[in-house]
């Protein structure tokens, strides 16, 4: 008895650079092994991690020619392996967590995972504003909360304030009951951020963040700085922290060495989501603070733009590098 070949329209790069060097191409998937899914993907989430792999900045770099992409997508189980008991077929599910990209990554039409690369899609999301939910609330939740040790009452700084991770981050803050003080390069997106959690609003092109933040708190600092940038402006942003305050710098979106911080005594992390989601107790830790968030409505997952089809990747790309835009950008299947 012979079966038919299942293939997938996919996004591959066989060479770094610009956005240009993505094409697609038609790939054959395998029947899901054991502990594999098969899913049909019907969005995509874009993340700036994404683009930097396919510069060959990212910390791990792709393996080329041929190499695949992507960590964020919305779709539904369409066949299972042997052994899993988690999903069935029909279910609607995300991905994210433990997919090595060059290999897995799921910039497709459809994809075949293992079960610890995918999560339940939690009540009430579209697979639109599931594919920009798992990751940005996750970095938000891990970061800040177990990471970062964020309380009630507390100030939390909060840089690139208007990115996908950033109004998670200051949705998580507010719901725990902290002070979130967002800072964006300028004042174009002050109601917006508002309107999202923030309770300050600083921009950085035309107001001293440091300065401003000791003002805002009555000249104590923030408890935790939660920053995106890094680079050799984290020395000076941390004079923006408490005595003994905490620095949780999970992004790097400024490339150049980072100097040391030398207001001690201060805890300084970097944060790596995928150590939070390498297990099961992790995942099932995150699932539950998203769908409860989702629930009661204070997790207002924040699609910037939305694209049409694998063909629009490219432009895609282009918009999230331009950082011109706010919140999530997402492609439809």
């Amino acid at each position: 008895m012979t079966t038919d070949t299942i293939t997938a329209r996919t996004v591959v790069f066989h060479e770094l650079g610009d956005a240009d060097v993505l094409t697609i191409e038609d790939l054959e998937l395998p029947e899901p092994g054991s502990r594999e899914v098969r899913i049909r993907v019907e969005a995509l989430g874009l993340n700036r991690a994404e683009a930097l792999f396919r510069a060959g900045t990212y910390y791990y770099p792709p393996t080329l020619p041929g190499s695949r992409l992507g960590y964020e997508s919305s779709g539904v189980v369409e066949a299972i392996g042997a052994d899993v008991t988690e999903f069935a077929v029909g279910d609607k599910v995300l991905t994210g967590p433990n997919i090595e990209m060059s290999s897995a990554g799921v910039y497709a039409e459809r994809v075949v995972l293992s079960v610890d690369s995918v999560v339940p899609r939690p009540e009430g999301l579209d697979a639109v504003t599931g594919a920009a939910t798992w990751l940005t609330y996750s970095t938000a939740y891990g970061g800040l909360l177990e990471t970062g040790g964020l309380r009630p009452g507390d100030h939390v700084l909060i840089t690139a304030a208007s990115s996908g991770v950033g109004i998670a981050a200051l949705q998580t803050a507010a719901r725990i009951g902290a002070i979130p003080i967002a800072v964006t390069r300028t004042g174009e997106k002050r109601q917006h951020l508002i309107d999202n959690g923030a309770a300050h609003v600083i921009a950085s092109a035309d107001t001293d963040v440091v300065a401003e933040t000791r003002r805002i708190t009555n000249g104590a600092g923030a408890q935790v700085v939660f920053d995106a940038v890094g680079g050799p402006g984290l020395a000076e942003l941390s004079t923006a922290a408490t005595h003994n305050g905490t620095i949780v710098v999970y992004g790097w979106l400024d490339h150049r060495p980072m100097a040391m911080p030398m207001n001690w005594p201060l805890r300084m992390y970097g944060y790596a989501n995928m150590e939070l989601a390498a297990t099961a107790e992790g995942r099932r830790r995150v699932n539950h603070w998203i769908a409860s968030g989702i629930r009661d409505g204070v997790f207002r997952p924040h699609v910037g733009a939305v694209f049409d089809g694998l063909d629009s990747i490219r432009d895609a790309h282009r918009l999230m590098e331009s950082g011109t835009h706010t919140g999530k950008i997402v492609v439809e299947l």
